[in-house]
């Protein structure tokens, strides 16, 4: 799935990403570090990964989107 980041803390390695649809999403430490970036800018095309749907969704992995 892709998504557009939206926020990112260096610190805590922690922020948010927009799903396509305008949804706002969390993503934690782990799923930063799962997918080996060392820094995220907002508006950067990321690939995310995750478990759930909706408002259940919870993201596994962020990493850059590539083609």
């Amino acid at each position: 799935m892709q998504a557009t980041a939206y926020t990112y803390d260096p610190e805590t390695r922690t922020g948010s990403v927009l799903l396509d649809d305008g949804t706002p999403v969390d993503f934690g430490s782990q799923a930063f570090d799962a997918g080996g970036l060392r820094l995220l800018r907002p508006g950067q095309r990321v690939r995310i990964e995750g478990t759930g749907e909706g408002a259940e969704l919870r993201i596994t992995l962020v990493t850059l989107q590539t083609f």
